[in-house]
């Protein structure tokens, strides 16, 4: 049904029907089993035999399309079969007469992404639109014999034929390569190939023996197979394509010494214990035999942008949890070779989690500066430096070909001072993995003249022999920042505003059910959170998140993100009520789980609010006027902000003559990646909503409405967050194709660079494009906020689910401002068609008069629960002393040993000193790093009926404490 899987022993148990070569099969999405059968024949007794079997596979798409595991009767698994390893191993000395029979789980994915017709609009990226019709043809079903001195001469051949295509054309090693090939097929006999193979290799034999030199760029190759835990198929089918690629390299495994592997991804992991366990215990085999090598550390490769700190942190929790759990090891690299960028604030997260290097290539991809360093320390927003390899072969899916390897010779940008870089080796995106043929490959590379050296090696022992070859490496500091791929900042804004739900409700989730434990003993929900995180960390992954993936897996996801509200809704609601409070939208007390302060409610705390006093007013002109104690906002007819003053100093926040709130839509036809790209010529059409609004009063709200193509907005103008922003509630109901929605403020500020939120901290954003490096940020991001800011004066901007925006320079009456700008929402049609159709609600905040500080707090609080209760008020659990130094989590110990772990962090950007004041009797506490393990002792002062922590941090920098209670018995 739905072409869903079955177990593997209904598969080899159920019925089948006669079906010959040439027949055709599987619908899209579909599963079909195979049941192959015969003898051995008498002229191949004895002999190295396989099946080679054609499901109709088109060999430039490995992992795009159809796919198959092969399976013993007994239900083991063997191997994969994909268009570029269509073999099944039979037996090496087959006996006369031998019964063969394999059973063969073969799936019809169609192709999504076709090289011949790329990103075309398709609905066949869902079941539920997908065509009907068969789509594949069994090409081929033959038992043959393998001929090892023949598999053997066209990898000699290969290898040589494509160092001489490397070399330089008067070089003596090309010409006599040359001459050598062609000695060689004189000696091969066209019409008994398998009988003068031998011959011909004789010949190359020499040519292969000749070594490298001594300086001889080294090449660690590492088996690999990026499988993207959904992409151009749902979360379902990457379950099948681990197993499919994890059997066929366990065997590789066994039958190649040499041969080492790895593979990210815990989540990955879990899905073959949960649905393959074969498949998993011969992984688990392998692990343990130190040749199958998990990598990253992470929960999944996860987006590097956007996902909160918190979020980050829990994807090395996880990850490393299931893999010490599992397998006994912890990960030390991070490894996303496949990632849209990297945020400033991972080399902190990184170290804190007790990782020691750091791999990605994905700023190969950048479409105008190339990076400057392939191995280097990247510093981060906080000082923290991590050991970093870029791979020059510029791939994560290598063939060790030569123009792969020339070209990591070539790129390799340290080779004055080392000589090594990384080759990860094997299909990628959709799995498969390293095949033999590459194997075959690395050994005649192994110390070959003229070609780098190429060896298989275990990535911990290239990143320990790259230390040694660069004891002092270059720096980089700061994010970095992937020029392309900037669509993925916007693109499905579900994925988006479920993302950023998420986040923010799992921290709440576990703020109250660690105070209901601590103060009432209340059972922590250890499991739910657990499987609640699982799913959020899921979702991060970097085709998800970024809304770059086909139908299914977004509608999917769009669900998963409503039961992940509902679950953690529910474990609020029991905290709470543990506490003595109980959740009442009329009730008389606020609920604030926010690090900072919201209408004099205390951070964590329970207690009644003092929201501000809004006045608002209809003038003569048609404008509206809304004022508060701490800002005054004027609205034209049209809808539009012309004035937005900062009571405290007098400052009109939007220049003379100039409107804010306005809608700008743009046309937006990247030249090649739809989903994932905006490119800059996107600013060459425009067109403003600035007309024809529909403009009225609604209590203490201006509401505007609007229409525009085929899409309507109405939009909540009001005065909130203490009264000192203005807030705009969007209801888009959006049905544009192939358009950009963005949300302009001019801004009357001069300044050089935009202040951008990351995880804990901030970054800086040029707006100018004074370099090639500035202009290729045109459209960048942000977590929550954004400031525009002058020495004294600054503007925030904030919002509750988007990620995009831009920043430009804008001359106005012979001044310089700034037109600042939230990105809202795309329509690009692949690889899902119908992106973002339909309504689409998003909070945004504008702050006149704001700081670093006032920024900070403007984005927790745009993005807190908004909740009342009746009950008794409460203070919070744990509370700091400056609002320099934030909350991040305060939740019970992983370890389920009942302890508490806090988590602190350095908001403004400057060296802070604060006092954590815990509520509660606490024996003792530790400083612990992010895994919450003791890295040394945290005095505590005790008072009658609370606990004290001093801090000291640098800025940006992120704390975390373990402090154990006196009645824990431990």
């Amino acid at each position: 049904m739905n072409g869903e899987p079955i177990a593997v022993a209904d598969g080899i148990s159920a019925p089948y029907r006669e079906f010959a070569v040439g027949d055709a099969w599987g619908r899209a999405w579909g599963t079909t089993w195979f049941r192959l059968t015969g003898v051995v024949p008498p002229e191949f007794a004895g002999r190295h035999l396989e099946i080679v079997f054609d499901l109709g596979f088109d060999r430039s798409k490995p992992g795009f399309q159809a796919e198959a595991l092969v399976y013993r009767g007994d239900g083991t698994p063997v191997r994969s079969l994909h268009p570029l390893a269509q073999w099944i191993p039979v037996s090496r000395t087959a006996a006369r007469g031998e019964r063969i029979e394999f059973f063969v789980e073969a799936s019809s994915n169609p192709l999504i992404l076709d090289d011949d017709d790329p990103f075309r609009v398709t609905l066949e990226g869902d079941w539920a639109t997908s065509n009907e019709a068969l789509l594949y043809r069994v090409q081929r079903a033959d038992l043959c014999v393998f001929e090892e001195e023949v598999f053997d001469l066209v990898h000699d051949v290969e290898v040589l034929l494509e160092l001489a295509e490397q070399l330089p054309a008067e070089s003596t090693r090309r010409a006599r390569v040359l001459v050598g090939l062609g000695r060689a097929l004189d000696r091969l006999d066209l019409t008994d190939i398998d009988g003068t193979a031998s011959a011909a290799r004789e010949t190359l034999a020499p040519l292969l023996a000749a070594p490298a030199s001594q300086t001889s760029h080294r090449i660690a190759a590492v088996g690999h197979a990026h499988i993207d835990s959904a992409w151009l198929w749902p979360l379902r089918e990457t379950v099948r394509k681990v197993a499919r690629t994890a059997s066929s390299m366990v065997t590789l495994i066994d039958e190649h010494d040499e041969f080492v592997y790895a593979m990210s991804s815990a989540q990955q992991y879990a899905w073959l214990k949960q649905h393959r366990p074969e498949v998993f215990e011969r992984v688990r085999q392998a692990v343990a035999g130190g040749r199958f090598v998990p990598v990253g550390g992470m929960w999944v490769e996860a987006d590097a942008v956007l996902p909160s700190g918190e979020a980050l942190i829990r994807q090395f929790t996880y990850g490393q949890r299931f893999f010490r759990d599992e397998f006994g090891i912890e990960c030390r690299g991070a490894w996303l070779p496949d990632s849209f960028g990297y945020s400033a604030a991972l080399p902190q997260l990184l170290v804190g989690a007790g990782f020691e290097w750091f791999l990605t290539q994905k700023l190969s991809w950048n479409e105008r500066n190339p990076f400057p360093h392939s191995t280097f320390l990247w510093e981060g927003v906080d000082g923290s430096r991590i050991f970093t390899h870029f791979p020059p072969v510029d791939t994560y899916s290598s063939q060790l070909s030569g123009a792969e390897l020339a070209l990591a010779a070539r790129q390799f940008r340290e080779k004055a001072v080392a000589s090594s870089s990384l080759a990860p080796t094997g299909w990628g995106d959709g799995g498969g993995g390293t095949t033999r043929e590459m194997i075959a490959r690395a050994r005649r590379l192994a110390d070959l003249e003229g070609s780098p050296r190429v060896s298989w090696e275990k990535p911990d022992a290239f990143f320990a022999r790259a230390k040694e070859e660069l004891p002092e490496p270059p720096v980089w500091r700061g994010e970095l920042y992937l020029e392309l791929h900037r669509g993925t900042y916007t693109t499905q804004h579900a994925m988006k505003q479920g993302n950023r739900r998420s986040e923010v409700l799992a921290v709440e989730a576990e703020l109250w059910s660690a105070a209901a434990a601590v103060r009432v003993g209340h059972p922590y929900p250890y499991d739910a959170l657990d499987a609640i995180w699982r799913d959020i960390l899921l979702l991060q992954f970097h085709d998800i998140l970024p809304g770059s993936s086909i139908a299914w897996v977004h509608r999917e996801a769009r669900d998963r993100y409503a039961d992940i509200a509902t679950r953690l809704e529910d474990i609020v609601g029991s905290a709470l009520g543990a506490l003595g409070a109980e959740l009442d939208p009329d009730g008389d007390l606020s609920v604030n789980a926010a690090p900072v302060a919201a209408a004099g409610v205390r951070s964590g705390a329970i207690d009644a609010a003092a929201p501000a006093r809004v006045s608002i007013e209809s003038r003569d002109d048609g404008s509206i006027l809304l004022t508060s104690g701490s800002i005054s906002a004027q609205i034209d007819a049209d809808g539009l902000v012309v004035h937005l003053i900062d009571l405290a100093s007098g400052r009109d926040a939007i220049p003379a003559g100039s409107r804010g709130n306005l809608l700008q839509l743009h046309q937006d036809f990247p030249n090649l990646w739809d989903a994932w790209d905006v490119d800059q010529h996107y600013r060459g059409t425009r067109r403003d909503l600035a007309e024809g609004a529909s403009v009225r009063v609604e209590g203490t709200a201006v509401v505007v409405e609007r229409s525009f193509g085929n899409s309507s907005i109405e939009q909540r103008i009001s005065i909130g967050l203490d009264g000192a922003a203005l807030v705009i509630d969007n209801r888009i109901d959006w049905r544009e194709r192939e358009k950009f929605l963005k949300l302009a403020f001019p801004v009357d500020v001069f300044a050089d660079t935009a202040l951008a939120e990351t995880q804990f901290g901030y970054q800086t954003r040029a707006t100018h494009e004074n370099t090639s490096w500035d202009d290729a940020r045109f459209e960048t991001h942000a977590q929550r906020w954004f400031l525009v800011q002058e020495p004294g004066f600054g503007v925030a901007f904030a919002n509750d689910s988007t990620y995009g925006f831009d920043v430009t320079r804008v001359e106005r009456d012979g001044r310089i401002t700034q037109d600042a700008r939230f990105s809202l929402l795309r329509a690009p049609r692949y690889p899902d068609p119908e992106t973002d159709q339909g309504v689409q609600t998003m909070r945004v905040a504008i702050v006149p008069g704001a700081d670093v500080a006032a920024a900070t707090a403007t984005g927790h609080l745009v993005n807190a629960s908004r909740r009342t209760v009746r009950g008794t008020a409460l203070g919070p659990l744990v509370a700091s002393s400056t609002p320099a130094v934030l909350v991040s989590a305060v939740k019970l110990a992983d370890d389920r040993s009942g302890d508490l772990i806090v988590r602190v962090y350095e908001a403004l950007g400057a060296r802070a000193h604060a006092t954590l004041q815990v509520a509660g009797r606490w024996s003792d506490g530790h400083r612990v790093d992010l895994l919450e393990r003791i890295t040394g002792a945290v005095p505590l002062t005790q008072a009658a009926d609370a606990s004290s922590i001093a801090v000291d941090l640098r800025p940006f920098e992120v704390a975390t404490f373990r402090l154990r209670r006196v009645d824990s018995g431990r």
